[in-house]
């Protein structure tokens, strides 16, 4: 067999030439130090913070802390296979987690692994947990409404798509609930929803999945979750991670809802961390940027402006107080980032009240301008009179003989409190609620009696929905009540009491 030696020159040459050069290079730091979820690791000189890190078993983490002579690293998995000695390789890479269309119905981890035992996640893309959020030339005011389903939120704490709305309260006041409704409610609609269960027991996490697929909304919607047995790092980058993935959809024009439940949790991780690694202790133990941590989270939430593509990010933060101290540390920091709160009240709730929405300290600083026209018109007053009739309440209990007028007032409001009232799981279309709402003003429910309201009320939802589609057609349709729209629903109203009348006749 004879070689051409020319051929073999020209192969070698072309080799040579198409031959790039690619040196990988990568700073290799030591542990010095592990336990608790934190290392300290010597050797990463040009280490970036926010910067992640792998170590040699494959477990990944994020420097933490910058100090002169080492590194402090957070560790986002197994610490207790970590050990001193043990090699640390800088990725020159910010920590991400994997976005896209591929995580919807699905339970994940704040790293993306998922959690639901449906293999692994196929993820188009992936996205830095921790991004600048939209600045003021970004941004637009909130206008439209998110509806979430539950009449007096709606009602009297609207929340509008892009706003950031508190739900605060005592453990076991129905807090989740009224998230959980607001991500049932968003069913059918163009709103994609993540719910981050931070530091939540591991059941609960599993009762929640369960009751949006048996409501069919895992479809459309994400968990995140960082069990209270998982590490304080995981727990403290759950919200982070849950806010990239709602951002993803974001910037492709289209509306998110994001539950942050709960930042109270993220905040004692975050603390954790932070007297580990021998920051100073400011307030309750707390570091001197829990502030920061919550305020760079939460204004990440945005209706952005129709150049970026008209996306919007709702946030509905949980914080969970002690014997209702609202003027704790974390609720007054996170009260103050956010545009209002819903205060869950122990005493509403023990007495019936669900949601147990205290309306004198809950509040909406984005008010009607997240309101439907029909929405803002049949509840404009509402909340006052709920108010004044908190008063008279408290005042008739003192026995005293009361007029016709303060006596048809009471029994209005007690008749007002019971159609406020709803279960969990049933959010109602904004169109039943407004004409629920109509019915309760205009003393409708006056003559039903008190134990039966709510009897009455899914009646008349049911007749309207029935017999009488043409009212709520137009009311959904339109988003407002003209005079031929009140006319018709006069008329609804009036056929219906007479027909409960007859119906109840002894």
């Amino acid at each position: 067999m004879k070689f051409n030696a020319g051929e073999i020159a020209s192969v070698i040459q072309k080799e040579i030439e198409d031959f790039r050069g690619q040196i990988e290079t990568a700073e290799v730091g030591r542990v010095v130090e592990v336990g608790d979820g934190i290392a300290r690791v010597y050797g990463l000189s040009s280490a970036m913070s926010g910067e992640l890190v792998e170590f040699s078993n494959g477990v990944r983490g994020q420097v933490f802390n910058l100090e002169e002579a080492s590194v402090g690293v957070i560790i986002l998995g197994d610490y207790l296979k970590i050990v001193e000695g043990m090699e640390v390789r800088s990725t020159g890479k910010l920590l991400s987690v994997p976005v896209g269309e591929a995580l919807l119905g699905r339970v994940v981890d704040p790293l993306g692994v998922p959690l639901d035992g449906k293999g692994p996640v196929v993820a188009s893309a992936s996205r830095p947990l921790e991004t600048i959020a939209p600045g003021v030339a970004g941004r637009q005011p909130v206008k439209q409404p998110m509806q979430t389903g539950l009449k007096a939120v709606d009602a009297m704490t609207p929340v509008g798509r892009g706003q950031r709305e508190l739900i605060i309260g005592d453990r076991k006041t129905g807090k989740t609930a009224v998230a959980i409704d607001a991500i049932i409610n968003q069913k059918g609609g163009d709103v994609i929803c993540v719910y981050v269960a931070c530091g939540q027991r591991a059941s609960s996490t599993a009762q929640i999945f369960e009751a949006l697929t048996k409501a069919g909304a895992m479809d459309y919607t994400v968990i995140v979750s960082a069990t209270a047995s998982d590490p304080a790092p995981l727990q403290y980058i759950a919200p982070y991670a849950g806010a990239a993935i709602a951002e993803y959809f974001m910037y492709q024009g289209k509306h998110t809802l994001v539950v942050y439940d709960d930042l109270s949790k993220q905040a004692v991780a975050y603390r954790q961390l932070s007297l580990l690694m021998r920051r100073p202790p400011g307030r309750e133990a707390f570091p001197g940027d829990v502030f920061y941590c919550h305020s760079r989270l939460l204004e990440r939430s945005a209706k952005l402006s129709d150049e970026l593509g008209g996306g919007s990010m709702t946030a509905l933060p949980i914080i969970e107080t002690l014997e209702g101290e609202v003027s704790a540390y974390i609720p007054t920091n996170v009260i103050s980032i956010t545009d209002g709160q819903i205060y869950l009240e122990p005493d509403l709730f023990f007495a019936g009240v669900r949601p147990a929405i205290n309306v004198g300290i809950s509040v909406s600083r984005v008010g009607g301008n997240a309101q439907t026209k029909a929405m803002k018109k049949v509840a404009g007053g509402l909340r006052l009179d709920l108010a004044a009739f908190r008063e008279l309440e408290a005042f008739a209990q003192l026995g005293t003989e009361l007029d016709k007028a303060t006596q048809l007032q009471l029994d209005r409001g007690y008749r007002m409190v019971e159609l406020l009232k709803q279960p969990q799981f049933k959010p109602l279309h904004f169109a039943d609620q407004v004409i629920s709402i109509y019915a309760g003003n205009k003393g409708y429910f006056d003559t039903v009696p008190v134990n039966r309201v709510q009897e009455a009320e899914r009646m008349l939802v049911q007749f309207m929905a029935d017999e009488k589609h043409e009212v709520r057609d137009a009311i959904t349709k339109s988003g407002q009540i003209d005079e031929a729209t009140e006319k018709m629903m006069k008329a609804a109203l009036d056929e219906f009491v007479v027909r409960w009348a007859a119906a109840n006749k002894k």
